[in-house]
């Protein structure tokens, strides 16, 4: 459901909602030896507070679970390129620094060229994909190579189809985002609940002001983690490239 079906949507409730309580004023006026009820209000408020805390929460558990996987897709993608790093050792000698060429020039291009990409939710283009290429390429052996020689090539191959899985994992966290109708809760339930804070409740008007300044800037807080965790890549809060500086400086 599109971001304007779903602002459609809550209008049209509201709208019969708010008919609803003309229609019953007019048809079932209060009369005058009654006492205006503040408990239905109360109660209101009441409930418009909690399904927003819901709201809230479930916002956050969104935004968290996508930025965890990012990091740990990264870290199993460093982690997988640095194994090949190493079996490099044990490949023909003809074919070892080219394969930590191509490892060292992997890593660098994820850190230096797709990390400022995905921070700002670029697509990535095929570049990666090339080098992840060039690495299998220069992870293959011919049949006289020994034994031993062999056994490390299929290792690599194998790391190298955890760095293929990882990367695709990357990439689609990489352009995530919450939902636009999370979103629209999270701004009409939060205007909501300040609007309620306004009209019921408090009669003192210090500790009023005090509790709306209170509540005011708790949720404003909540709405900008919530923005930046929803960048999984994002310079403040966003997963970092240290996984691969650390293998490869």
């Amino acid at each position: 459901m599109a971001l304007f079906e779903t602002l459609f949507v809550v209008l049209g409730v509201a709208l019969v909602a708010a008919l609803a309580v003309f229609a019953k004023t007019r048809l079932f006026p209060v009369g005058e030896d009654e006492e205006p009820r503040e408990d239905v209000a109360e109660y209101i408020a009441m409930m418009v507070s909690v399904l927003y805390a819901v709201v809230l929460g479930l916002c956050l558990v969104s935004v968290w679970d996508t930025r965890a996987s990012a990091d740990d897709h990264a870290q199993a993608e460093a982690s997988a390129l640095h194994q090949t790093y190493l079996l490099a050792d044990a490949m023909p000698v003809a074919q070892r620094q080219p394969l930590r060429d191509a490892a060292q020039a992997y890593a660098r291009h994820v850190v230096d060229v797709e990390w400022p990409q995905m921070a700002v939710r670029e697509p990535l283009g095929d570049s990666g994909w090339t080098l992840l290429a060039r690495l299998r390429k220069a992870s293959e052996v011919d049949d006289s190579a020994k034994v031993p020689e062999q056994i490390a090539a299929q290792e690599v191959l194998a790391q190298l189809g955890y760095v293929d899985d990882a990367r695709r994992g990357r990439e689609a966290a990489a352009q995530e985002r919450l939902s636009p109708v999370l979103w629209t809760g999270l701004l009409i339930g939060g205007v909501l609940t300040l609007a309620f804070m306004f009209l019921f409740g408090i009669k003192r008007s210090t500790t009023h002001v005090v509790m709306v300044m209170g509540l005011s800037g708790f949720i404003a807080f909540t709405v900008l983690l919530i923005h930046q965790l929803d960048s999984p890549f994002g310079e403040m809060l966003g997963a970092s490239p240290d996984a691969f500086t650390r293998y490869f400086g």
